[in-house]
């Protein structure tokens, strides 16, 4: 069916995609659009998602962290970039794991004291560069796909801290379930993360949201701010700014 591959060849370019963009693209209704990606999940084109569908399976996406990094490059480093600037000298703060927090280790540019707790090897090993940050790295067992430490030890070492903000990557942000995470120990970790925090900001490109993964880390009512990409759909940002929370997007540098 012609309508079948003009969804395939969309989902190619894009890895996820909306039932309503769908809907508008085809002119057909959701009903139809739902049968439709049920259909090629049954042939096992795509994975239905909630709101959509992705090439990738959300709950089992455990690519390794160096091939995740080659994804979206330029809206993590621009992102990373903006979310940079919220750190001010002698803050506390905690940057969890991920490739896009991992760029975030790359633009610190301190020129005073900062504190920093990491569960990521990928950023103490960033920050080491600079006499300036004291890095405290958390301990635990170690995931081969993220480079990061989960577990008791981890967790243990949280109770005694306190912070000014936290930058947290996701796998996923649905407006209903919230965010998460492939790792159901990860999740855990970053919820609790979220709680020794003032302020957690997420850091995460556009193609993270309307997607839902394993481990559930938080509801959005604990998130503060989310700083993104210019693609994010103006009704995604409206229903972020409806419940409270600071929406940045970071457009792309003109060419002028």
């Amino acid at each position: 069916m012609e309508r079948h591959q003009l969804i395939l060849e969309r989902l190619e370019r894009q890895k996820h995609i909306k039932v309503l963009e769908l809907c508008d693209i085809l002119d057909v209704s959701a009903v139809t659009i739902r049968k439709d990606l049920k259909l090629l999940e049954e042939k096992g084109l795509l994975f239905r998602t909630h709101g959509g569908a992705s090439l990738e399976n959300p709950y089992i996406n455990e690519r390794p962290i160096q091939e995740k990094e080659k994804i979206s490059i330029e809206e993590k480093s621009r992102i990373a970039e903006v979310a940079a600037k919220l750190i001010k000298p002698n803050d506390s703060i905690i940057i969890a794991s991920g490739t896009t927090v991992q760029q975030l280790a790359r633009a610190i540019q301190p020129k005073e004291k900062l504190n920093v707790i990491t569960s990521s090897f990928f950023v103490a090993l960033e920050l080491l560069k600079h006499k300036e940050i004291e890095v405290i790295q958390l301990g635990g067992n170690v995931r081969h796909s993220s480079s990061s430490v989960i577990g008791h030890y981890a967790l243990q070492i949280l109770n005694n801290i306190s912070c000014n903000q936290l930058f947290l990557g996701v796998d996923g942000i649905d407006l209903d379930y919230g965010c998460t995470t492939t790792s159901l120990e990860e999740a855990v970790l970053n919820e609790k993360m979220i709680s020794c925090a003032q302020r957690t900001t997420i850091l995460a490109d556009s193609s993270k949201f309307g997607k839902r993964s394993f481990g559930r880390i938080c509801g959005l009512e604990h998130i503060d701010e989310i700083i993104t990409d210019d693609r994010l759909e103006k009704s995604i940002q409206k229903k972020l700014a409806d419940i409270g929370i600071k929406v940045t997007m970071v457009p792309k540098p003109s060419n002028t």
